[in-house]
């Protein structure tokens, strides 16, 4: 019971476990769910050549286009980037290393490590650019692509309540990747609204159980831009 109790730390120590050159797994669809006091607290302690993996790029001058933006990240998987200017201009100049997936596909990769598979098969793209060195096999008279499960060293996650313990309760849209990139990576980090005491949340209402969760931090709400946070403590 101690061990859990000291997963709650101050923002600063969480996320100075993170070293240069890791990979890391972002939450968020555009700014629901995005964990951006941990952004900008990763912004702020100087970490470099990291490899974000997040649906999207966020836009400039929010989330993990500040990080783009500082030249931090050296690659990026994700699902788009059309509404980050910068993130295509760095791409354009070689400067950022995007590799891009079918968003049911990245969503599938992230999901398929959680549950502990090397990987699924899929028909998606066959024939397309989108398959291009993908591994395949013949099965059931039909021509399948293999695709790799997606891991990460950390897992950057947002949630609106959380426990001492890192048990964590998603709101609304939020509930997107979180839940996911929660169980895929060796060391999740999380933030939440609110951290209360052990055992004053409903069992049946928490979605990412705080075996998944390695470190919590409390944020306050702020209002203006985008939804951002800022952190407490």
């Amino acid at each position: 019971m101690t061990l859990l109790n000291r997963k709650y730390r101050a923002i600063g120590e969480a996320i100075a476990a993170i070293p240069d050159g890791a990979s890391i797994m972002v939450g968020g669809f555009g700014s629901p769910g995005t964990p951006f006091a941990l952004i900008d607290e990763l912004l702020a302690q100087g970490q470099s050549e990291l490899t974000l993996i997040k649906n999207d790029a966020n836009e400039p001058g929010i989330g993990v286009g500040k990080l783009i933006e500082a030249g931090r990240v050296r690659r990026l998987i994700t699902s788009h980037i059309g509404l980050n200017r910068d993130a295509i201009a760095a791409m354009n100049r070689g400067q950022l290393e995007v590799t891009l997936f079918p968003q049911g596909i990245l969503a599938e990769k992230i999901r398929s490590a959680g549950a502990g598979h090397r990987g699924f098969i899929t028909d998606i793209g066959q024939g397309t650019e989108i398959a291009a060195g993908r591994r395949e096999i013949e099965m059931d008279g039909r021509t399948w692509g293999i695709e790799p499960a997606l891991y990460a060293d950390f897992a950057l996650v947002h949630a609106e309540r959380a426990d001492r313990y890192g048990n964590l309760i998603y709101r609304a849209t939020a509930s997107n990747f979180n839940p996911l990139m929660a169980m895929a990576a060796d060391t999740v980090i999380a933030q939440a609204y609110r951290v209360d005491e052990p055992g004053s949340l409903a069992i049946e209402a928490i979605h990412t159980p705080c075996a998944f969760v390695s470190l919590v931090v409390a944020v306050a709400p702020v209002t203006g831009e985008q939804g951002r946070c800022a952190h407490v403590g």
